[in-house]
């Protein structure tokens, strides 16, 4: 079952050794030519640019010589070496800086093409193109249906996506 799974975690864990080594854990089996491409489709490339010692940089235990975003690309560039044809996607961007916000979220475009996802998020724009939206409340299913679906019956995920809309800095961004 977890080989048909890739799995990308709000909280990412790294284990101390290089970006490559943490890439590999995707499908260690895979050529360089693969695990560059997965990490250019990330946007992890840039990262590699920057660190000194690229590929071979050390990320520390846990990933702690990384920013959160950082490792988010490592994470998503391991889901996408994987290639596994269902993707679990847990507030993935919650708490990036808006630069690798927009990384994190052109590596989930590409991790999404042609694969079944499941995507946990609280920010509204995250879910505002899934082909079908669960609203929870209490752990319940209150409301299901397309975006524009729900905000036509005008019910808790309208006022949700209504409410989020008016403020500023709301988990609507």
């Amino acid at each position: 079952l977890m080989s048909r799974i890739s799995v990308v975690f709000q909280d990412v864990y790294l284990f101390d050794g290089t970006i490559e080594d943490n890439v590999r854990l995707g499908r260690p089996d895979a050529g360089e030519a693969e695990v560059r491409a997965a990490a250019t489709a990330a946007r992890l490339d840039e990262v590699v640019e920057r660190l000194p010692g690229g590929w071979a940089a050390n990320v520390g235990e846990g990933g702690a010589l990384l920013s959160g975003g950082e490792r988010q690309r490592v994470s998503i560039a391991r889901a996408l070496l994987k290639n596994a044809p269902v993707v679990l996607l847990d507030e993935v961007t919650s708490a990036l800086d808006p630069v690798n916000e927009a990384a994190v979220h052109e590596g989930v475009e590409r991790l999404l093409a042609g694969r079944t996802v499941v995507m946990v998020a609280h920010r509204m724009r995250t879910v505002q193109h899934a082909d079908h939206v669960v609203f929870l409340d209490g752990g319940r299913i209150v409301e299901a249906g397309s975006h524009d679906e729900l905000l036509r019956r005008g019910g808790r995920y309208a006022s949700f996506w209504n409410a989020s809309a008016a403020v500023p800095g709301s988990i609507m961004e």
